[in-house]
């Protein structure tokens, strides 16, 4: 299964939400799209309109950025998944590096997100991935698959068909450096092989994300335990996300 997402971040004003995703819909027709499935996650403030102007183009997904892992209560600012789930949201992007490292996010904490939204029917995009200091230690293949085991602990095999994963190099994100590809091949195979190993299937989908754009997407994608991309800056421009997602068919 090829899968390319486009994370947002905390970009856009919804005026220009709107105006990007809209040119992003006419681009992405099912021609393009061909057997890639394309998700955006637009700021929380922009979900409900978005999955409005792509009721009519199903080739295009709704993912959140975040979701709490309870279904209501006392959290102010927070987002509950029966919310998203009621939204017609798709997907959540859960445990990304900059959860984890400005909003202090545990690995427990994204393992109870994850079972949340598995109970509300959204597919859960589990990032994981290692800081500079882990790679540079050697450590850094044992580190990430901890952080994946824990997240998805105690899953059922039928929640486990439902999970993407997203393999993060920290020290990539937002940095302008990149991974090789053969440095993405052998987390991204390491990850299969321990998934198998541990849960019984190698088959989860595993995405690349760190600072990959169009310059870059061709090896990356052509790696043969890459099955496609967690876009971030790449995704805020329409013609780059199609040529993502064009490359990424094409693979």
């Amino acid at each position: 299964m090829k899968i390319l997402v486009g994370n947002w971040k905390m970009n856009t004003t919804p005026e220009e939400g709107i105006s990007l995703l809209e040119k992003i819909s006419n681009l992405l027709t099912n021609e393009v799209v061909g057997d890639v499935r394309v998700v955006v996650a637009p700021p929380s403030l922009h979900l409900i309109p978005s999955v409005e102007k792509l009721w009519e183009n199903p080739e295009i997904a709704v993912a959140a950025q975040n979701c709490h892992h309870k279904d209501s209560g006392a959290f102010t600012g927070e987002i509950s998944p029966e919310m998203l789930l009621n939204s017609e949201v798709d997907a959540v992007i859960l445990g990304h590096s900059e959860r984890r490292e400005y909003f202090k996010e545990t690995d427990d904490l994204v393992a109870l997100k994850v079972k949340a939204a598995l109970k509300h029917h959204l597919i859960p995009i589990v990032c994981v991935g290692e800081k500079l200091e882990q790679r540079k230690s050697g450590t850094f293949l044992n580190d990430t698959w901890t952080q994946l085991k824990i997240a998805l602990s105690d899953l059922s095999p039928e929640g486990l068909a439902d999970v993407v994963v997203a393999y993060e190099p920290v020290w990539a994100i937002g940095t302008g450096e990149v991974a090789s590809p053969d440095q993405a091949q052998e987390m991204h195979a390491f990850l299969r092989g321990k998934l198998k190993e541990t849960f019984g299937t190698g088959e989860l989908p595993i995405l690349y994300g760190g600072s990959c754009k169009p310059s870059n997407a061709d090896d990356i994608f052509a790696q043969p335990d890459v099955d496609g991309g967690l876009i971030g800056g790449a995704s805020l421009n329409a013609d780059d996300f199609l040529l993502l997602v064009e490359k990424l068919r094409k693979s």
